[in-house]
């Protein structure tokens, strides 16, 4: 595994900073991961030696692989989460809508506009229930600790198009921050899939480089903070 160097915007212990190995193996089921994030998650857990659990309607898609089991299963149905969790160290949570968000403002779409709160929802109950404790969701920046922070362009977006996914997002926030579970918010500004040059930037204080980042550059922090005991209780800025 190659060494990577991230960018902290905050005064912090000095073992989090810098190059991020040495980690022990960790059993680490990923919710939402046949798309995206989720998806570049899995492969990032991965190739740092953790045994990778992928859950998603869509899990019979993906290629099997060492040290992957896939999990097929809806995230709104709490029995399918529920049979997933027991037996993980930690859980990361990608649940998004992949579809047109024109068609979903005109509620023209198949995936329900709260999966991310009520996905994250039968999570958090299953995780509670079966004693699994680290939970790693990814949102997205404008919500929470960097709501007010967005550029006029981005709050635009936000209020017209993106409105009912990201009043969905607040209401995941609020039940992840009042869950006892030892939580990590991830907050991306605007995704990419192309490559970007640019070092990633991981801020406690909402403070950004840019509004743009690559999937794999988040799942480089999705999988760090999933395999160590770091910014619990944090809302994360990732940005490049």
């Amino acid at each position: 595994m190659k060494n990577r160097l991230f960018v902290i915007e905050k005064t912090v212990d000095s073992r989090y900073l810098g190059f991020m190995n040495n980690t022990q193996s960790k059993r680490i089921l990923v919710v939402g991961a046949s798309n995206g994030t989720g998806r570049a998650a899995v492969e990032e857990c991965l190739a740092r030696g953790h045994a990778v659990t992928a859950f998603a309607r869509s899990a019979a898609r993906m290629a099997p692989r060492t040290g992957l089991t896939l999990r097929t299963g809806d995230a709104m149905v709490a029995a399918d989460i529920d049979a997933s969790v027991a037996g993980h160290d930690a859980v990361i949570v990608t649940l998004g809508i992949h579809e047109s968000p024109v068609r979903v403002r005109l509620g023209i779409r198949k995936t329900p506009i709260d999966v991310r709160s009520q996905g994250t929802a039968n999570v958090i109950a299953a995780m509670q229930r079966h004693g699994v404790h680290r939970l790693i969701v990814q949102s997205t920046y404008g919500v929470g600790a960097s709501e007010g922070k967005l550029p006029f362009a981005w709050t635009m977006i936000f209020a017209l198009l993106l409105r009912p996914q990201i009043v969905d997002t607040a209401r995941q926030e609020d039940l992840v921050k009042a869950s006892a579970l030892d939580w990590t918010l991830i907050q991306p500004v605007g995704l990419t899939d192309a490559a970007i040059t640019r070092p990633t930037f991981v801020s406690e204080d909402s403070a950004t480089r840019s509004m743009e980042v690559s999937r794999r550059q988040v799942a480089e922090v999705l999988a760090d903070v999933a395999s160590r005991s770091i910014h619990v209780h944090a809302s994360l800025a990732v940005s490049s």
